[in-house]
């Protein structure tokens, strides 16, 4: 240690890490052998700085907060077929900042969520004509016959 109250980073992160985890100003100064003054002074600048590391941020300020990520995240699952464009509109409405499509698009894939097109199944027309003939054959049967159909297509998970 240098002069009188001088500290490392090492030291200042005890210091504000001690005062984080809720140790009083004085509990900390007699943990860490320092005085109440000096606890207070580098907690009260860190605090002032809001420094969580030593590394700076960059780059303009998130326009969607965690709250904009609830809502958002509230809108995709109110309508998962939503595309980018009505998710967007949809959020603006009755904010204070607009946010574009890009901004919906990269803040949906930092909440994990992924954009894939709708799987389309196209059958076949002699295909169409056999399932129309099936379903008129079989659209006046009981539930009972219906449970003597041994289906193979069924999962082996049980349900709940």
């Amino acid at each position: 240690m240098g002069k009188k109250g001088d500290l490392s980073d090492f030291e200042r992160g005890m210091v504000v890490g001690a005062r984080r985890t809720g140790l009083s100003i004085s509990k900390t100064a007699d943990l860490l052998g320092f005085s109440c003054t000096t606890i207070s002074r580098v907690y009260r600048e860190w605090s002032g700085k809001e420094k969580i590391s030593s590394e700076q941020l960059c780059g303009r300020k998130c326009l969607v907060d965690v709250r904009g990520q609830r809502r958002m995240g509230r809108l995709v699952r109110d309508d998962r077929k939503a595309t980018v464009t009505q998710i967007t509109t949809r959020y603006n409405q009755g904010m204070q900042y607009t946010i574009s499509k890009r901004t919906t698009c990269r803040t949906l894939k930092q909440m994990g969520y992924s954009s894939r097109r709708p799987h389309q199944v196209l059958l076949s027309v002699k295909n169409r004509k056999r399932r129309l003939q099936f379903a008129q054959a079989h659209q006046n049967w009981t539930i009972e016959g219906w449970k003597n159909v041994a289906w193979s297509d069924d999962s082996p998970f049980l349900d709940r």
